[in-house]
């Protein structure tokens, strides 16, 4: 199973990979260059672009959707599930019971809380792995 860095924790990677060079050259041992400091973290180096250069366009709104839900957040949900795991869905942005399941399939791959739900933990690692090279992954 693949395990990938939410986007505010690959958002951090850099910045502390930045400072560590600086620190472990004050205290005179040798300096750790970003490559290496990654490698051995086994963390991409490379960050996904989000926004403008995003996969899927439908919205920027990020609200918790359910069963029943529906709209362009929907659509951007579903979009995120067909690029991050082929789920196979129409974009229609109707949240019924294959979007659920494929809700679920995404979780469990995840490995984060699955409960058939986008909230703020799944949309974080929707968008990311949407997004990833690579794609899909489960």
């Amino acid at each position: 199973m693949r395990r990938v860095l939410t986007a505010a924790a690959a958002l951090a990677l850099p910045i502390s990979l930045a400072v560590a060079p600086a620190v472990a050259a004050s205290h005179g041992t040798s300096a750790v260059t970003s490559t290496q400091a990654a490698h051995t973290l086994n963390r991409p180096t490379t960050l996904v672009a989000q926004g403008p250069d995003d996969v899927c366009n439908y919205t920027d709104s990020r609200p918790s959707l359910r069963l029943g839900s529906s709209g362009p957040a929907v659509q951007q949900a579903q979009c995120y599930l067909n690029q991050a795991i082929g789920a196979g869905l129409d974009e229609d942005g109707d949240f019924g019971g294959v979007t659920q399941s494929a809700t679920e399939d995404f979780q469990r791959c995840a490995d984060i809380v699955v409960d058939g739900r986008i909230g703020a933990q799944t949309w974080s690692f929707l968008s990311f792995w949407a997004n990833a090279p690579g794609a899909p992954f489960c």
